[in-house]
Protein backbone atom coordinates (compact mmCIF):
# COMPACT_ATOMS: atom_id res chain seq x y z
CA UNK A 1 0.00 0.00 0.00
CA UNK A 2 1.04 3.82 -0.70
CA UNK A 3 -0.80 5.72 1.20
CA UNK A 4 -2.89 6.74 -2.04
CA UNK A 5 -6.23 5.16 -1.17
CA UNK A 6 -8.51 6.17 1.41
CA UNK A 7 -11.14 3.75 2.13
CA UNK A 8 -12.15 -0.30 1.37
CA UNK A 9 -15.49 -0.52 0.21
CA UNK A 10 -15.97 3.10 -0.94
CA UNK A 11 -11.91 3.27 -2.00
CA UNK A 12 -11.20 7.29 -3.35
CA UNK A 13 -7.65 6.62 -4.73
CA UNK A 14 -5.95 10.34 -5.29
CA UNK A 15 -3.33 11.30 -7.78
CA UNK A 16 -1.57 14.42 -8.89
CA UNK A 17 0.76 17.32 -8.01
CA UNK A 18 0.27 20.83 -7.26
CA UNK A 19 2.07 21.82 -10.32
CA UNK A 20 1.79 19.09 -12.80
CA UNK A 21 -1.35 19.22 -15.26
CA UNK A 22 -3.78 17.73 -13.13
CA UNK A 23 -5.05 16.15 -9.96
CA UNK A 24 -8.06 13.99 -9.51
CA UNK A 25 -9.68 11.08 -7.90
CA UNK A 26 -10.63 7.65 -8.56
CA UNK A 27 -13.86 6.29 -6.80
CA UNK A 28 -14.42 2.74 -6.49
CA UNK A 29 -17.33 1.25 -4.84
CA UNK A 30 -20.20 3.95 -5.62
CA UNK A 31 -23.42 1.75 -5.46
CA UNK A 32 -24.84 1.69 -9.40
CA UNK A 33 -28.13 4.25 -10.52
CA UNK A 34 -27.67 7.00 -8.27
CA UNK A 35 -27.80 10.12 -10.68
CA UNK A 36 -24.92 12.06 -11.17
CA UNK A 37 -23.76 15.00 -12.96
CA UNK A 38 -20.81 17.54 -12.52
CA UNK A 39 -22.86 20.17 -11.14
CA UNK A 40 -23.49 17.70 -8.49
CA UNK A 41 -19.67 17.68 -7.58
CA UNK A 42 -18.42 21.31 -8.46
CA UNK A 43 -20.91 22.62 -5.84
CA UNK A 44 -18.98 21.79 -2.89
CA UNK A 45 -15.37 22.53 -5.39
CA UNK A 46 -16.43 25.80 -5.50
CA UNK A 47 -16.36 26.19 -1.67
CA UNK A 48 -12.73 24.86 -1.33
CA UNK A 49 -11.58 26.39 -4.22
CA UNK A 50 -8.26 29.38 -3.87
CA UNK A 51 -8.96 33.20 -4.93
CA UNK A 52 -11.81 33.31 -3.66
CA UNK A 53 -11.44 36.40 -1.38
CA UNK A 54 -8.56 38.31 -0.37
CA UNK A 55 -7.75 36.00 2.80
CA UNK A 56 -6.36 33.03 1.03
CA UNK A 57 -4.13 32.21 -1.41
CA UNK A 58 -5.01 34.45 -5.00
CA UNK A 59 -3.65 31.54 -6.76
CA UNK A 60 -6.85 31.12 -9.72
CA UNK A 61 -8.16 27.80 -9.99
CA UNK A 62 -11.33 27.33 -11.21
CA UNK A 63 -11.28 23.54 -10.33
CA UNK A 64 -14.01 22.74 -12.86
CA UNK A 65 -14.61 18.78 -12.39
CA UNK A 66 -14.87 16.20 -15.02
CA UNK A 67 -16.14 13.22 -14.90
CA UNK A 68 -14.66 10.31 -17.08
CA UNK A 69 -16.00 7.32 -16.13
CA UNK A 70 -18.50 5.51 -14.59
CA UNK A 71 -21.49 7.38 -15.17
CA UNK A 72 -23.44 6.35 -18.03
CA UNK A 73 -26.68 8.84 -19.25
CA UNK A 74 -26.35 10.50 -16.14
CA UNK A 75 -26.51 7.69 -13.56
CA UNK A 76 -23.69 5.79 -11.77
CA UNK A 77 -22.72 2.35 -13.18
CA UNK A 78 -21.43 0.76 -10.11
CA UNK A 79 -18.14 0.98 -12.05
CA UNK A 80 -15.53 2.66 -11.05
CA UNK A 81 -15.65 6.98 -11.25
CA UNK A 82 -12.66 9.09 -12.25
CA UNK A 83 -12.84 12.72 -11.87
CA UNK A 84 -9.97 14.77 -13.37
CA UNK A 85 -9.45 18.57 -12.00
CA UNK A 86 -7.22 20.33 -14.27
CA UNK A 87 -4.70 22.87 -12.92
CA UNK A 88 -3.95 25.70 -15.02
CA UNK A 89 -2.73 28.52 -13.00
CA UNK A 90 0.39 26.97 -12.07
CA UNK A 91 3.35 29.62 -10.94
CA UNK A 92 6.08 27.35 -10.58
CA UNK A 93 9.00 29.85 -10.90
CA UNK A 94 8.18 31.27 -7.65
CA UNK A 95 9.60 27.63 -6.12
CA UNK A 96 13.15 28.16 -7.73
CA UNK A 97 15.25 29.39 -4.86
CA UNK A 98 14.13 26.49 -2.35
CA UNK A 99 14.56 23.36 -4.27
CA UNK A 100 17.77 22.35 -2.73
CA UNK A 101 16.17 23.74 0.59
CA UNK A 102 14.07 22.56 3.15
CA UNK A 103 11.20 24.78 4.54
CA UNK A 104 10.50 24.87 7.98
CA UNK A 105 7.34 22.98 8.84
CA UNK A 106 6.80 21.46 5.82
CA UNK A 107 6.99 18.23 4.70
CA UNK A 108 10.26 18.95 2.38
CA UNK A 109 12.84 17.51 4.39
CA UNK A 110 11.07 13.91 5.30
CA UNK A 111 9.80 13.45 1.68
CA UNK A 112 13.57 14.01 0.73
CA UNK A 113 14.99 11.53 3.13
CA UNK A 114 12.35 9.04 2.44
CA UNK A 115 12.06 9.54 -1.58
CA UNK A 116 15.53 10.72 -2.36
CA UNK A 117 13.65 13.26 -4.64
CA UNK A 118 10.95 15.44 -4.23
CA UNK A 119 8.87 18.10 -6.11
CA UNK A 120 9.80 21.33 -4.94
CA UNK A 121 6.32 23.20 -7.27
CA UNK A 122 3.90 24.34 -4.54
CA UNK A 123 4.90 21.00 -2.10
CA UNK A 124 4.59 18.70 -5.21
CA UNK A 125 2.74 15.75 -3.81
CA UNK A 126 2.38 17.22 -0.18
CA UNK A 127 0.30 20.12 -0.97
CA UNK A 128 -3.55 21.31 0.22
CA UNK A 129 -4.01 21.12 -3.25
CA UNK A 130 -4.88 17.52 -3.65
CA UNK A 131 -7.41 17.68 -0.86
CA UNK A 132 -9.51 18.98 -4.12
CA UNK A 133 -10.16 15.70 -5.41
CA UNK A 134 -11.26 14.46 -1.52
CA UNK A 135 -14.00 17.01 -1.66
CA UNK A 136 -15.47 15.43 -4.93
CA UNK A 137 -15.41 12.41 -4.07
CA UNK A 138 -17.01 13.45 -0.71
CA UNK A 139 -19.79 15.54 -2.92
CA UNK A 140 -20.12 12.07 -3.98
CA UNK A 141 -20.90 10.09 -0.84
CA UNK A 142 -23.03 13.31 0.53
CA UNK A 143 -25.58 12.76 -2.34
CA UNK A 144 -25.55 8.73 -1.72
CA UNK A 145 -26.03 9.49 1.83
CA UNK A 146 -28.79 12.14 1.48
CA UNK A 147 -30.93 9.69 -0.64
CA UNK A 148 -30.61 6.69 1.89
CA UNK A 149 -31.21 8.12 4.97
CA UNK A 150 -31.35 12.01 4.80
CA UNK A 151 -27.94 12.42 6.27
CA UNK A 152 -26.67 16.12 5.89
CA UNK A 153 -23.02 17.11 6.45
CA UNK A 154 -22.04 20.92 7.63
CA UNK A 155 -19.33 22.67 9.01
CA UNK A 156 -17.78 25.77 10.31
CA UNK A 157 -14.67 27.87 11.93
CA UNK A 158 -15.07 28.47 15.57
CA UNK A 159 -11.65 29.79 15.83
CA UNK A 160 -8.93 31.69 14.17
CA UNK A 161 -5.27 32.21 15.61
CA UNK A 162 -6.32 33.54 19.04
CA UNK A 163 -9.79 34.88 18.59
CA UNK A 164 -12.76 32.43 19.39
CA UNK A 165 -15.55 32.48 16.76
CA UNK A 166 -19.02 32.62 19.02
CA UNK A 167 -21.81 30.21 17.53
CA UNK A 168 -25.20 32.94 15.93
CA UNK A 169 -26.39 30.42 13.25
CA UNK A 170 -25.54 28.04 10.74
CA UNK A 171 -27.21 30.49 7.99
CA UNK A 172 -23.91 32.79 8.13
CA UNK A 173 -21.74 30.40 6.89
CA UNK A 174 -22.27 30.46 2.98
CA UNK A 175 -22.35 34.09 3.46
CA UNK A 176 -18.49 35.10 4.17
CA UNK A 177 -15.04 33.62 3.17
CA UNK A 178 -14.43 32.23 6.49
CA UNK A 179 -17.37 29.88 7.26
CA UNK A 180 -18.04 31.22 10.07
CA UNK A 181 -21.68 31.12 12.36
CA UNK A 182 -21.68 35.22 12.78
CA UNK A 183 -23.15 37.77 10.90
CA UNK A 184 -20.38 40.43 11.34
CA UNK A 185 -16.89 39.05 10.31
CA UNK A 186 -15.06 42.35 10.28
CA UNK A 187 -13.43 41.52 13.27
CA UNK A 188 -12.40 38.49 11.57
CA UNK A 189 -10.93 40.32 8.56
CA UNK A 190 -9.07 43.45 10.42
CA UNK A 191 -7.10 40.18 11.91
CA UNK A 192 -6.17 38.49 8.48
CA UNK A 193 -5.61 41.68 6.99
CA UNK A 194 -2.92 42.67 9.96
CA UNK A 195 -1.20 38.82 9.93
CA UNK A 196 -0.44 39.28 6.34
CA UNK A 197 1.16 42.94 6.29
CA UNK A 198 3.13 41.38 9.29
CA UNK A 199 4.30 38.24 7.39
CA UNK A 200 3.12 35.37 9.18
CA UNK A 201 0.43 32.69 9.46
CA UNK A 202 -1.66 31.75 12.11
CA UNK A 203 -4.09 28.06 12.54
CA UNK A 204 -7.83 27.60 13.10
CA UNK A 205 -10.09 25.45 14.71
CA UNK A 206 -12.72 23.95 12.61
CA UNK A 207 -16.12 22.03 13.69
CA UNK A 208 -17.97 19.25 11.35
CA UNK A 209 -20.85 17.49 12.12
CA UNK A 210 -23.53 15.25 10.45
CA UNK A 211 -27.23 15.37 11.01
CA UNK A 212 -29.21 11.88 10.58
CA UNK A 213 -26.74 9.49 10.55
CA UNK A 214 -28.21 5.85 10.48
CA UNK A 215 -27.78 4.11 14.20
CA UNK A 216 -25.09 1.17 14.16
CA UNK A 217 -22.37 2.43 12.07
CA UNK A 218 -19.04 1.25 12.90
CA UNK A 219 -17.20 -1.86 14.23
CA UNK A 220 -16.19 -2.77 17.66
CA UNK A 221 -12.12 -2.14 18.53
CA UNK A 222 -10.33 -1.39 15.72
CA UNK A 223 -12.71 -0.12 12.88
CA UNK A 224 -14.51 2.20 15.45
CA UNK A 225 -16.70 5.06 13.86
CA UNK A 226 -14.75 7.69 16.09
CA UNK A 227 -11.32 5.57 15.53
CA UNK A 228 -12.04 6.17 11.63
CA UNK A 229 -13.42 9.99 11.86
CA UNK A 230 -9.71 10.37 13.30
CA UNK A 231 -7.52 8.86 10.98
CA UNK A 232 -9.67 11.02 8.23
CA UNK A 233 -9.02 13.87 9.89
CA UNK A 234 -5.52 13.48 10.51
CA UNK A 235 -5.08 12.92 6.82
CA UNK A 236 -5.96 16.39 6.18
CA UNK A 237 -3.19 18.92 5.26
CA UNK A 238 -1.87 20.67 8.79
CA UNK A 239 -4.63 18.92 10.93
CA UNK A 240 -2.57 18.39 14.64
CA UNK A 241 -5.73 17.73 16.44
CA UNK A 242 -9.24 16.07 16.75
CA UNK A 243 -11.74 15.90 19.22
CA UNK A 244 -14.95 13.77 19.26
CA UNK A 245 -18.02 15.21 20.97
CA UNK A 246 -17.08 16.83 24.36
CA UNK A 247 -13.55 15.86 23.56
CA UNK A 248 -10.96 17.21 25.46
CA UNK A 249 -13.03 19.24 27.86
CA UNK A 250 -14.25 15.62 29.01
CA UNK A 251 -11.15 15.98 31.45
CA UNK A 252 -13.44 18.03 33.44
CA UNK A 253 -16.27 16.61 32.77
CA UNK A 254 -18.00 14.28 35.95
CA UNK A 255 -19.13 11.15 35.12
CA UNK A 256 -22.58 12.24 36.47
CA UNK A 257 -22.26 14.99 33.72
CA UNK A 258 -20.62 13.71 30.84
CA UNK A 259 -22.62 10.42 30.43
CA UNK A 260 -25.35 11.23 28.15
CA UNK A 261 -28.88 10.15 30.00
CA UNK A 262 -31.21 7.89 27.46
CA UNK A 263 -34.69 9.02 27.99
CA UNK A 264 -37.73 7.16 25.86
CA UNK A 265 -37.56 10.34 23.62
CA UNK A 266 -33.87 9.73 23.00
CA UNK A 267 -30.68 11.13 24.24
CA UNK A 268 -30.75 14.10 26.46
CA UNK A 269 -26.90 15.22 25.48
CA UNK A 270 -24.35 14.57 23.17
CA UNK A 271 -20.94 14.79 24.60
CA UNK A 272 -20.31 11.62 22.60
CA UNK A 273 -20.32 13.23 20.03
CA UNK A 274 -22.83 10.46 18.11
CA UNK A 275 -20.98 7.11 18.87
CA UNK A 276 -20.80 4.95 21.35
CA UNK A 277 -17.95 1.77 21.46
CA UNK A 278 -17.19 2.66 18.27
CA UNK A 279 -20.87 2.67 16.92
CA UNK A 280 -22.95 5.47 15.98
CA UNK A 281 -26.07 6.69 18.27
CA UNK A 282 -28.60 7.91 15.83
CA UNK A 283 -26.97 11.28 17.25
CA UNK A 284 -25.24 14.06 15.31
CA UNK A 285 -21.69 13.17 15.03
CA UNK A 286 -19.89 16.07 16.33
CA UNK A 287 -16.31 16.49 15.23
CA UNK A 288 -13.09 19.27 15.61
CA UNK A 289 -10.28 19.44 14.32
CA UNK A 290 -7.10 21.94 15.11
CA UNK A 291 -4.85 23.02 12.13
CA UNK A 292 -1.56 24.44 12.33
CA UNK A 293 -0.51 27.85 11.06
CA UNK A 294 0.40 27.88 7.30
CA UNK A 295 4.11 26.99 6.55
CA UNK A 296 4.67 28.92 3.83
CA UNK A 297 5.53 32.24 4.60
CA UNK A 298 7.73 35.43 3.99
CA UNK A 299 9.31 35.79 7.07
CA UNK A 300 12.87 34.52 7.24
CA UNK A 301 13.26 31.65 9.00
CA UNK A 302 16.45 29.16 9.79
CA UNK A 303 16.79 25.41 7.92
CA UNK A 304 19.16 23.81 5.74
CA UNK A 305 19.68 22.54 2.24
CA UNK A 306 20.03 19.49 1.10
CA UNK A 307 23.83 19.45 1.82
CA UNK A 308 23.38 19.88 5.31
CA UNK A 309 24.62 23.72 5.22
CA UNK A 310 22.47 26.50 7.30
CA UNK A 311 20.39 28.91 5.26
CA UNK A 312 17.63 31.31 5.85
CA UNK A 313 14.84 30.46 3.85
CA UNK A 314 11.62 32.74 2.91
CA UNK A 315 9.00 31.49 0.97
CA UNK A 316 7.64 33.40 -1.63
CA UNK A 317 4.84 32.96 -3.93
CA UNK A 318 0.85 32.87 -3.41
CA UNK A 319 0.24 31.25 0.31
CA UNK A 320 -2.93 31.23 2.08
CA UNK A 321 -2.16 32.94 5.28
CA UNK A 322 -4.69 30.98 7.30
CA UNK A 323 -4.95 27.28 5.29
CA UNK A 324 -7.95 26.64 7.97
CA UNK A 325 -10.56 29.00 6.17
CA UNK A 326 -10.90 27.06 3.18
CA UNK A 327 -10.62 23.93 5.71
CA UNK A 328 -14.48 23.47 6.37
CA UNK A 329 -15.79 21.53 3.08
CA UNK A 330 -12.27 19.15 3.13
CA UNK A 331 -13.52 18.12 6.52
CA UNK A 332 -17.18 17.84 5.55
CA UNK A 333 -15.80 15.80 2.99
CA UNK A 334 -13.63 13.87 4.49
CA UNK A 335 -16.48 13.10 7.59
CA UNK A 336 -19.01 12.11 4.38
CA UNK A 337 -16.06 9.44 2.90
CA UNK A 338 -15.96 8.07 6.28
CA UNK A 339 -19.52 7.91 7.01
CA UNK A 340 -20.25 6.06 3.30
CA UNK A 341 -17.86 3.67 4.05
CA UNK A 342 -19.55 2.51 7.31
CA UNK A 343 -22.81 2.37 5.57
CA UNK A 344 -21.63 0.20 2.90
CA UNK A 345 -20.06 -2.06 5.24
CA UNK A 346 -23.17 -2.17 7.36
CA UNK A 347 -25.31 -3.01 4.63
CA UNK A 348 -22.97 -5.87 3.31
CA UNK A 349 -23.08 -7.07 7.13
CA UNK A 350 -26.44 -6.31 8.40
CA UNK A 351 -28.57 -6.15 5.44
CA UNK A 352 -31.98 -4.71 6.14
CA UNK A 353 -32.65 -6.11 9.32
CA UNK A 354 -35.75 -4.72 11.74
CA UNK A 355 -34.76 -1.96 13.77
CA UNK A 356 -32.12 -1.02 11.27
CA UNK A 357 -30.20 2.14 10.71
CA UNK A 358 -32.85 4.03 8.75
CA UNK A 359 -35.69 3.68 10.84
CA UNK A 360 -34.09 4.58 13.97
CA UNK A 361 -31.35 7.58 12.37
CA UNK A 362 -34.19 10.49 13.56
CA UNK A 363 -35.59 8.99 16.90
CA UNK A 364 -32.03 9.66 18.30
CA UNK A 365 -31.21 13.02 18.03
CA UNK A 366 -30.29 14.56 21.31
CA UNK A 367 -32.27 17.56 23.00
CA UNK A 368 -29.36 19.68 23.43
CA UNK A 369 -29.02 22.98 21.82
CA UNK A 370 -26.74 22.51 18.13
CA UNK A 371 -24.18 24.96 19.33
CA UNK A 372 -23.23 22.69 22.52
CA UNK A 373 -19.01 21.66 21.72
CA UNK A 374 -18.49 25.08 20.19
Amino acid sequence: MSGNTFGNLFAVTNFGESHGPAIGCVIDGCPPGMALAESDIQVDLDRRRPGTSRHVTQRSEPDAVQILSGVYEGRTTGTPIALLIQNTDQRSKDYGQIAQQFRPGHADFTYWKKYGIRDPRGGGRSSARLTAPMVAAGAVAKKWLLAQYGTVFRGCMTQIGELPIPFEGWEHVARNPFFAPIADVSRLEAYMDALRKAGDSCGARIRVMASSVPVGLGEPLYDKMDADIAYAMMGINAVKGVEIGAGFASVEQRGTTHGDSITPEGFETNNAGGVLGGITTGQDLEVSIAIKPTSSIISPRQSIDTEGRPVEVVTKGRHDPCVGIRATPIAEAMLALVVMEHALRHRAQCGDAAGGPARDAAAAQPAAPEASFL
